[in-house]
C-alpha cells in the first residue's frame, strides 16, 4: 500500500508577507519539510541519504495556490506517492487548513541523485517500495 504521511505546520510571523498571509515562497518550504518527513517515514531520512551519498533533486514543481493561510493557522500537509520511474518519482502534496479545506496543491517530480558523481541514479528501494504498483 502506498505510504501517505501527514505533516503538521504552524504558520509563524516570519512566514507572513506584506499582504498579511503566507508568502508563496514559504509554501515551497512547507512542502519540502513535508517531503523530508515522508522520506523519513519511508525509511530513508536525509541523514541516511547523506551517508549513502544520495539525495533528491526537484526536477519540476507545480503548485496551485487555492486559498490563503494566515498567522497562527495550523496546516496539515498530505504527501503521497503517485508515479515511479527508474531514476525519478512523483509525489503529490496537498496542504489543508484547520477547516479541512485544500488551500494548496502541488505535484513534485524528483530525481534520485548520487552526490559523489553528481548524476541521477536509480531510485532507492526504501522510496520505490512505497509507490502504487
Amino acid at each position: 500500500m502506498p505510504l501517505e504521511t501527514v505533516t503538521e505546520i504552524k504558520v509563524k510571523p516570519e512566514d507572513i508577507d506584506e499582504l498579511g498571509h503566507v508568502n508563496n515562497k514559504v509554501y515551497v518550504s512547507y512542502l519540502e519539510k513535508a517531503r523530508e518527513h515522508w522520506y523519513s517515514e519511508a525509511g530513508l531520512p536525509f541523514a541516511v541519504m547523506k551517508k549513502r551519498n544520495l539525495g533528491t533533486v526537484v526536477l519540476k514543481l507545480d503548485v496551485f495556490f487555492k486559498k490563503e493561510a494566515r498567522l497562527g493557522d495550523i496546516l496539515n500537509v498530505i504527501t503521497r506517492p503517485v508515479r515511479l520511474g527508474t531514476k525519478s518519482f512523483v509525489l503529490e502534496q496537498i496542504i489543508f487548513n484547520e477547516a479541512n479545506e485544500a488551500i494548496t496543491e502541488a505535484t513534485i517530480t524528483n530525481v534520485m541523485f548520487d552526490t559523489t558523481v553528481r548524476k541521477s541514479t536509480t531510485v532507492a528501494d526504501e522510496i520505490a517500495r512505497h509507490f502504487p504498483k
